[in-house]
């Protein structure tokens, strides 16, 4: 009697660490997915600054979307940049700004 609970928990036990196994490795093959947001740095002259929309307009063409928290002061068309960004959806997100001077 005593062996068939060893048995029962011990099967349990097996079950437990391949459920978990399989979580892990799921988690491990779909971590990457994140890294589709790449982050990168431009320097260019803003060409616009829209900041109803809160958004940059650089003379490279492109335009990149500021967080709700940016401080726009200082920033004027025609002020040299360089601009940290992270691609997300098609939209380039800023992380940081310096000015260049």
């Amino acid at each position: 009697m005593a062996s068939h609970v060893f048995v029962q928990r011990l099967k349990r036990i097996v079950a437990m660490r391949f459920v978990v196994a399989t979580l892990l490795a799921t988690a491990s093959f779909l971590s990457p997915m994140s890294g589709f947001a790449e982050s990168a740095d431009v320097e260019a002259t803003i060409k616009k600054v829209d900041t109803a929309n809160l958004v940059l307009t650089l003379d490279d063409g492109k335009t990149y979307q500021a967080p709700e928290e940016f401080n726009f002061d200082g920033l004027e068309a025609g002020v040299k940049v360089i601009v940290f960004y992270t691609e997300v959806d098609g939209k380039r997100v800023i992380n940081d700004l310096d000015i260049v001077k």
